[in-house]
């Protein structure tokens, strides 16, 4: 499936993006590009997983693979953001 902006792209406009950045990206747009009808909800749930995940972070507790990948695509949005 294609990406609306492809990863390459993304790092030569953010070159403060990492691999780990640029997966997460992937990964998580790939999953709501997949099911219109259910983006916003899904969105709604990465966002969710990526708050318990910082405050997992914040207590230096272990993070679940939802929570990691979550927690890094929100890390690459705000670096894209600036």
């Amino acid at each position: 499936m294609k990406l609306p902006v492809e990863p390459e792209r993304l790092r030569q406009r953010f070159p403060s993006l990492t691999d780990e950045d640029l997966a997460a990206y992937s990964a998580v747009t790939r999953a709501l590009v997949a099911l219109p009808r259910a983006r916003g909800r899904r969105l709604a749930e990465v966002m969710a997983a990526a708050d318990r995940g910082r405050a997992k972070e914040a207590a230096a507790m272990p993070l679940e693979e939802e929570e990691r990948l979550a927690v890094a695509y929100l890390r690459a949005l705000e670096k894209m953001q600036g």
